[in-house]
Order: C-alpha cells, then structure tokens, then sequence
C-alpha cells in the first residue's frame, strides 16, 4: 500500500511540471447585449446604465454621455483614474474620440445585477509570459454601485502589470 503513495506523489510532480494546468481561455458570451437586460425593471434600469458606460466612455472616449450616467461625486477605486465626474471628464478629454459603435465590442463574459450593484466580466487579452508572441486571456472585473439612476461609484480589476496610467495622467496620490 506504501508504494502507492509514492506513485500518486511522482505523478503529482510530473504534472506540476507540465502545462496540466494552463487555464483554459476566457471566452465572451455570444450575446452580448442580453446580457444587459433583465425582467426585472431596476436590474434592467442598472444594466442598462453599465452598458452605455462601457458603450460610450471606454469604447468611444467620449466626454458627452457622462452628465447622463455619472453622479457629480462619482467615486473611483482604481488608483489611475481620479473620483468626481469632472475628474473623468478631465482624463477623457486627453484621449483621442473614437466612433460609437451600433453595438457594444467588449467581449463580456457575464452580467450580474443586485439591487443597487452591476457587475460586468469581460475578457482581457494579455502577452503570454511562457510563450513570446503568443497571448493569454484572463478575466476583467468592472463593478458599480448605482443611485438615483446613474453609477455613483465603480471598482475593477487591478490593471495589467506594467500598466500604468493613462497617457497624460499620472498616479493619483495615496488616501490620506
């Protein structure tokens, strides 16, 4: 009985040194803007606001739609992106305005809505460490908390490493 220890225990080592465990890639739902939507109406409401974020600030940098989907106080918990809809405006702005698409093009996984928070997963591209050339995906986090019809605070992912801030901007300083 000894013996099958150690043979469970050399075979556990041999896959530790295999790719065995290469995660398998993240892959975006094929609809993605049902995604968007629920029977309920203020899950509905909710998903809706997240999905013209995405749609309209990200995608399309553009400053316009933040009046309609941003509180004034709007709080960010991403070290490179300052809190306060002026703040996101200001770091918009910088960046060169791309068209808006009929349909949204970020690859989202899945949409979760609860009460008063959206959370939208998406799929993340990142240049694989083991294999020069090649790419890994991964799965990127974006929450909001919405109030009074419209994201009052959001939280996501850390960006990927050596990321740093966007052109033109720099690390905000730590809380005080």
């Amino acid at each position: 009985m000894q013996g099958h220890w150690y043979c469970a225990l050399a075979a556990a080592g041999l896959l530790l040194n295999s790719h065995a465990f290469a995660g398998e890639r993240v892959v975006a739902a094929t609809d993605v803007e049902a995604l968007f939507h629920s029977n309920d109406p203020k899950l509905d409401a909710n998903k809706q606001i997240a999905y013209h974020i995405l749609k309209y600030i990200p995608e399309a940098t553009t400053t316009e739609p933040m009046d309609t989907y941003l509180t004034e106080r709007y709080i960010q918990h991403n070290p490179f992106i300052p809190s306060g809809r002026a703040g996101m405006k200001k770091m918009f702005a910088i960046m060169k305005p791309r068209p808006v698409t009929e349909k949204l093009t970020d690859p989202v996984v899945s949409v979760v809505a609860e009460g008063d928070y959206v959370i939208v997963s998406s799929v993340q591209e990142e240049p694989d460490p083991k294999n020069p050339g090649k790419t890994t995906s991964e799965t990127h986090f974006d929450m909001w908390r919405m109030k009074d019809g419209k994201a009052d605070e959001h939280w996501d992912s850390p960006p990927p490493a050596g990321m740093g801030p966007p052109p033109g901007m720099e690390p905000l300083p730590p809380a005080q």
